[in-house]
């Protein structure tokens, strides 16, 4: 399976991971705007990236 991870390097933890089957990227970048614009406004950065996870 593969997820888009969203990792925030400030607090150093993993803020969501969802499944590419069924978050299209535009998706993700919504979430981003609703869910995680207080880490944004914060300043912190946020990272996405690519994880496969082998069962």
């Amino acid at each position: 399976m593969e997820f888009t991870e969203i990792y925030c390097n400030n607090c150093k933890k993993t803020l969501g991971r969802y499944n590419i089957r069924y978050f299209s990227d535009a998706k993700i970048a919504e979430l981003i705007k609703s869910e995680y614009a207080e880490h944004h406004r914060e300043g912190h950065e946020i990272s996405i990236s690519r994880v496969v996870k082998r069962p």
